[in-house]
């Protein structure tokens, strides 16, 4: 793994040798690296999150995994590696990629992406497996008591609506059906994107309006460390309005 030669290259500095030899041995590291692995970016709707291709099978075709916190990650060996690095806030895996989030604006995606970059590549080439013993979500799977409605529901998110959310680098769970409410969760780079609600409401919400005249409303189910990193972005607001003010 090129990792382990860039921390020799690091030892091997530490004791002087030539500099030239140094840089002439990273660049065939790098270059062997990626002649194996090409790793790609993919710009998503939300700053701080980022999609990464590797070019590579992730998870099966129509699956995804989310995970919004390291706890979370206990189940993928590629996840929890992904959060060591300094600055990662979630991870989310689709069939052919990842998106990384990380924690704010003030953390650089071209600190950050060395790191995850190297981190990829690394875990691919050692055959370790991307779940262990975990089941991608299958919410969208027909059931036997499924109503009408919520059979149409799920295949309108299937074919019409994830395949445009997971472009972003993110995807959207259908979460239940209730008197004419349609809950769902966003993941991924949509969990924490600004423009989630909007989404929501004028896109998603008025297609399966259009093809389901019984929906009235579609809402965003939010889980308790999204509530919790909304109270903390609202103080975090109030004290910036109070320094704005005190300096005026």
């Amino acid at each position: 793994m090129w990792r382990n030669s860039l921390q020799f290259l690091l030892n091997e500095t530490r004791s002087n040798v030539n500099s030239k030899q140094i840089t002439k041995h990273l660049r065939c590291i790098t270059t062997s690296s990626l002649l194996s692995m090409f790793v790609q970016t993919q710009d998503t709707p939300n700053p701080n999150s980022l999609k990464f291709l590797p070019g590579v099978k992730v998870l099966e075709q129509g699956q995804t995994m989310d995970f919004p916190t390291g706890q979370s990650a206990f189940c993928s060996p590629l996840g929890k590696l992904l959060f060591r690095i300094e600055g990662v806030k979630g991870v989310f895996l689709g069939p052919d990629f990842i998106t990384v989030t990380k924690i704010d604006d003030e953390i650089e995606w071209k600190l950050l992406k060395p790191e995850i970059f190297a981190t990829i590549m690394d875990f691919f080439a050692s055959g370790l497996p991307v779940l262990n013993d975990a089941v991608p979500n299958s919410d969208t799977q027909i059931n036997e008591d499924d109503s009408e409605v919520v059979q149409m529901i799920k295949e309108l998110l299937d074919t019409r609506i994830r395949p445009t959310v997971q472009e972003d680098g993110g995807d959207i769970i259908f979460m239940g059906y209730d008197d004419g409410i349609v809950k769902l969760k966003m993941q991924g780079s949509c969990s924490s994107c600004p423009s989630s609600i909007v989404t929501l409401k004028n896109g998603v919400q008025n297609m399966l309006q259009f093809y389901i005249p019984e929906i009235v409303a579609v809402e965003q189910v939010m889980e308790p460390h999204d509530t919790i990193s909304d109270k903390e972005f609202e103080k975090l607001e109030m004290k910036i309005k109070l320094k704005d003010g005190e300096t005026k």
